[in-house]
């Protein structure tokens, strides 16, 4: 592919986080990974980072992160993705250590040395409202940062109304939306129609390599945590598609909106707050908030990078 966007990964791996690493290396020039803690610690995150770079073979640097939320105690979700982030996926351990442990100050040089990149975060904010604070200017230099976090109608998966990314730091992400970045949220609206499930098993399955064994795991724990928790027989598959949503934005369907996040609401913390009056409104869009994806071809492009790797 010619003009393949350069974008930096701001993740918590996490079962999804791995899916969207696997399509960011395929489907786009990844320039760096900067991890945060979310889905589990900080420390396990990094190293769930590293560890895919080794079993992708990547050249990519891996920049630790935030430990925590910019106010309060970090909120886990280790039940969902196992208490390691990768459901007791037996990688080897890394073959070296991140690169810096000061992801802030290398999104703020990254996007000073060059201009128009993607920052694509899939996990809590915390990272990008810490490199905004430290120079607002970040705002203005990067061609998008593009979110998987939140949703549009009060559709949460933590509370009623809250998701899972918004959710962990509604601070930081408060500052991101009124950062007036160029914004694009891809929230569980738009992930839940992105069902994976016993067919694309069977295809990683067939993927002869260790690639395809360990997306094989990773889905099959997915599958076990929706099955016996939710009673489900598919499970969304989130954060590729904030990568995805980067590299063929045609899949995708998408509309201004003016999006707020709620920080002190007793029932409603960490909800996103969409304003959907269209003409009725008096608020200035400040995001691109994603509606319809095409679920079919998006998980083809997540099955071709598997099969690629």
């Amino acid at each position: 592919m010619n003009n393949r966007p350069r974008i930096i990964l701001d993740c918590d791996p996490g079962v999804d986080d791995a899916f969207a690493v696997v399509a960011a290396a395929r489907w786009a020039d990844l320039v760096g990974i900067t991890t945060v803690a979310g889905n589990v610690s900080l420390a396990c995150t990094t190293n769930n980072a590293l560890r895919l770079r080794d079993l992708l073979g990547l050249e990519v640097p891996v920049h630790a992160g935030a430990e925590g939320p910019l106010k309060g105690t970090p909120v886990f979700a280790d039940h969902v993705h196992g208490v390691d982030g990768l459901g007791g996926l037996d990688l080897p351990e890394p073959t070296s250590g991140p690169d810096s442990e000061n992801a802030i100050e290398y999104l703020v040089e990254t996007t000073r040395a060059e201009e128009g990149l993607h920052l694509v975060p899939i996990g809590p904010l915390t990272n990008i409202a810490l490199a905004l604070k430290a120079d607002p200017s970040l705002a203005h230099r990067v061609a998008s940062i593009t979110l998987m976090g939140g949703s549009t109608q009060g559709l949460g998966n933590v509370t009623a109304g809250a998701e899972f990314n918004i959710y962990a730091d509604p601070e930081a992400a408060e500052i991101v939306f009124q950062s007036d970045s160029p914004l694009t949220m891809i929230g569980l609206n738009l992930t839940h129609q992105v069902q994976v499930g016993a067919p694309e098993i069977s295809f990683c399955q067939a993927v002869d390599s260790p690639v395809g064994a360990a997306m094989t795991h990773l889905l099959e724990f997915y599958a076990d945590f929706y099955r016996n928790h939710l009673q489900a027989e598919t499970g969304a598959m989130h954060d590729p598609c904030a990568v995805l949503a980067v590299t063929h934005p045609e899949l995708f369907t998408f509309s201004p909106r003016a999006v707020s996040v709620e920080t002190t609401g007793t029932h409603t913390r960490g909800m996103t707050v969409v304003d959907e009056r269209g003409n009725g409104s008096d608020q200035t869009p400040n995001c691109a908030v994603a509606y319809q994806g095409e679920a079919a071809a998006i998980i083809d492009l997540i099955k071709q990078a598997i099969a690629e790797s």
